[in-house]
């Protein structure tokens, strides 16, 4: 079975008054964080030339292709049926990625194949971080 799902994506950086920029960011997921799903951005969209990775839930990303999602730093809306906009807002300002709408439901679909929906499990995980918190009591 497999642990890791790497999916690299095209996409495109809106920014208001400027030609929309081609990206290629890098979808992931892993049985590790079953919750989660990450986002690679490369170097040369990022403030520091250092690439940026953003975490959000997976099922963010589910609610977020059929209707608009999430109240925090990341919110997906989709943009009629082949475009999905996700924005991350930080301290700083926001970006806002266009990404086409079946990459990431391919993606998502893929991710099910790691980790069932409903069958996420931290186990031993939860079971180290739950004893590192009541100092074996």
């Amino acid at each position: 079975m497999r642990r890791t799902l790497e999916q690299p994506v095209r996409a495109r950086l809106v920014t208001p008054g400027y030609p929309q920029l081609p990206i290629r960011p890098t979808l992931r997921y892993s049985a590790t964080e079953p919750f989660a799903v990450r986002i690679d951005f490369p170097a040369h969209v990022s403030d520091d030339q250092r690439g940026v990775t953003w975490t959000f839930a997976r099922s963010l990303l589910e609610e977020g292709l059929d209707g608009a999602a999430g109240i925090g730093d990341v919110r997906i809306v989709p943009r009629g049926r082949s475009r999905t906009v996700v924005e991350f807002h930080a301290p700083h300002g926001m970006a806002a990625i266009r990404f086409g709408t079946a990459s990431l439901r391919r993606f998502l679909q893929r991710s099910y194949a790691v980790v069932e929906p409903g069958r996420e499990d931290l186990g031993q995980e939860l079971d180290h971080c739950l004893m590192s918190l009541l100092d074996g009591v």
